[in-house]
């Protein structure tokens, strides 16, 4: 790329009323501020035919007709056209489960966003990813060729729990109140975390699960039929959540897959400590703050969890679970002064082994 600022069309389509995961990231790591002193032009759309009209048509004609601007997709892969600038596109990757677990998929994902996906893992040479476990999916699936770059987003305190002491005090014989926070959906995989909650009932141990985010797409039976302990909160603004977060004990992850799982960091500007699946990219963003277990045997899990809490783990999680953001907000740091350079035009940018993920 040619030194100096530059144009950048961001593409914003995929933001409507709901903020999560994507979206956050999106409005917080590739802000027009952030990206200065570059010029971004922001392309959004208004409903789910915009979106698909902006990314199949829309993008590729500007691309035509802006021959010296950047493409930036922050969220949802571009449309196939958009290949006719390839060298000036660039591909944010949350994760690859569009590819890996279809089963998992809503019938929009499968038919729409899995075969662009794909095709712009093949096309496009310039991906960002936001932690190594995603970059290495990554590296297995796109071009040989393709630079995959670090770029993991700093994570602020969305939920203004920066002022808690740490999670809630637990009183034996009192109900221990577990946080989870997600859209329901399969690959959460809430079943999971109910099994868990209901094998500390079963052993005594008086437990609840305040489950936060919308219903997205599948069916589930919690729904149905949900059980006493399950205390269903739906989406909630982020002042309400501060309050939910601040009576709670810790935050309960059973996802089968994540590329990041950014509320487990959020939570964690409150001292909140958080459980999670024994997998790589749980091991990679919570180091050794977090409590690692086995969701596919509940009973393990729960006897795990309470071992943790009766050993004093809840009194140890406010500096740990503090001191993790610090050190993923110090990488997140490096990754974006290299992105920066890159926009720049610096061709050193990305000299550092430890800055991209080769096959």
């Amino acid at each position: 790329m040619k030194p100096g600022p530059k144009r950048i069309y961001l593409d914003q389509t995929h933001l409507r009323t709901h903020v999560t995961g994507i979206e956050r990231i999106t409005l917080d790591l590739f802000a027009p501020d952030r990206l200065a002193p570059h010029e971004v032009r922001a392309v959004s759309s208004g409903s789910l035919p915009g979106m698909i009209g902006q990314q199949q048509l829309g993008l590729p004609l500007r691309a035509l007709a802006d021959r010296d601007a950047l493409f930036l997709f922050p969220g949802f892969p571009p449309g196939p056209l958009c290949a006719v600038a390839a060298a000036r596109c660039l591909l944010y990757v949350h994760d690859t489960f569009l590819l890996d677990r279809p089963e998992d998929l809503s019938l929009k994902s499968r038919l729409y966003m899995s075969p662009s996906f794909a095709r712009a893992l093949r096309w496009c040479p310039n991906l960002f990813v936001n932690s190594r476990t995603t970059g290495r999916a990554t590296r297995a699936v796109c071009a040989p060729e393709a630079r995959v770059a670090l770029l993991r987003p700093s994570v602020r305190d969305a939920f203004n729990l920066g002022d808690l002491p740490g999670p809630a005090a637990y009183v034996p014989g009192a109900p221990i109140r577990m946080l989870a926070i997600g859209t329901i959906e399969p690959r959460k995989n809430y079943p999971a975390s109910l099994a868990l909650v209901g094998a500390l009932n079963r052993a005594g141990v008086p437990a609840e699960l305040h489950l936060v985010g919308r219903v997205g797409w599948g069916r589930h039976a919690l729904l149905d039929d949900p059980p006493p302990f399950l205390h269903r909160h739906g989406y909630l603004a982020d002042a309400a959540l501060r309050d939910l977060a601040s009576s709670c004990h810790l935050l309960l992850s059973t996802s089968k897959a994540e590329g990041l799982g950014l509320p487990l960091l959020e939570v964690q500007h409150g001292g909140l400590p958080v459980a999670a699946p024994d997998a790589p990219v749980f091991r990679e963003v919570l180091g050794a703050s977090g409590l690692m277990i086995r969701p596919e045997v509940p009973e393990a899990a729960a006897s795990a969890l309470m071992d943790w809490i009766i050993g004093g783990g809840l009194a140890r999680a406010a500096a740990a679970s503090r001191g993790n953001v610090t050190r993923w907000n110090a990488a997140a740091a490096e990754d974006r002064a290299r992105f920066q350079a890159f926009l720049a035009g610096d061709p050193a940018a990305y000299a550092a082994s430890d800055a991209v993920i080769v096959a």
